[in-house]
């Protein structure tokens, strides 16, 4: 069994690899033993510990969860999700987007308790907010993942040229910019005023 560690957010590595890699289990543990850092685990294994999102990306990122929650209100069905959620997927990784959506279908098919841990399912929708610390490639490379794992619609959304990238699972990848992002399939009805989201990244 891996012994637990305590990660220093001051002075965490971006990528940890151990041999052997966590179970399920250890590394849902991993992350509650350390609650200051938000961990994803990829689908080879590796630990990806992201360090806590400065002012204007959290800002951001209330801003687009305060919009979907608005949303969900009108109809209640479903749940949604914030940055703090992780998600065991079909190929083995553990993700956690900024936002996300979880159509009542889905989670009717979900065993009692299932939202306790770390789910075993993907959502159906999911926002990722290019950070700090990301890199665009990366993070195009995680939606491509999110598309993989059974998301149906995910948004990349990019601060710095005020740009989305939009995924579809059956559709090829559009960049969209304007000031209102319309939903589609799971998330229908449901519009992003990108304005009240570019404006979180101004002092």
């Amino acid at each position: 069994m891996t012994t637990l560690l305590g990660i220093d957010a001051d002075t965490l590595p971006r990528v940890l690899v151990l041999d052997p890699p966590m179970s399920d289990d250890e590394f849902e543990a991993l992350c509650l033993e350390n609650d200051n850092v938000q961990f994803e685990r990829t689908k080879a294994g590796a630990i990806r510990m992201n360090p806590p999102a400065g002012g204007w990306w959290s800002s951001g990122n209330f801003e687009i969860n305060r919009q979907i929650g608005a949303w969900w209100k009108t109809h209640k069905r479903g749940r949604c999700f914030d940055s703090s959620g992780g998600f065991r997927l079909p190929d083995g990784s553990t993700l956690s987007p900024d936002a996300s959506y979880l159509s009542e279908d889905r989670l009717r098919r979900l065993p009692k308790g299932a939202l306790r841990g770390f789910p075993h399912v993907c959502t159906d929708f999911v926002i990722e907010l290019l950070s700090e610390s990301d890199t665009l490639a990366a993070l195009q490379s995680k939606m491509t993942d999110w598309i993989a794992n059974g998301a149906e619609f995910a948004w990349l959304i990019d601060p710095y040229d005020r740009q989305v990238f939009v995924y579809r699972s059956k559709s090829a990848l559009e960049r969209f910019i304007g000031e209102q992002l319309a939903g589609e399939g799971p998330v229908q009805g449901f519009t992003l005023n990108l304005s009240d989201v570019w404006a979180c990244f101004q002092d």
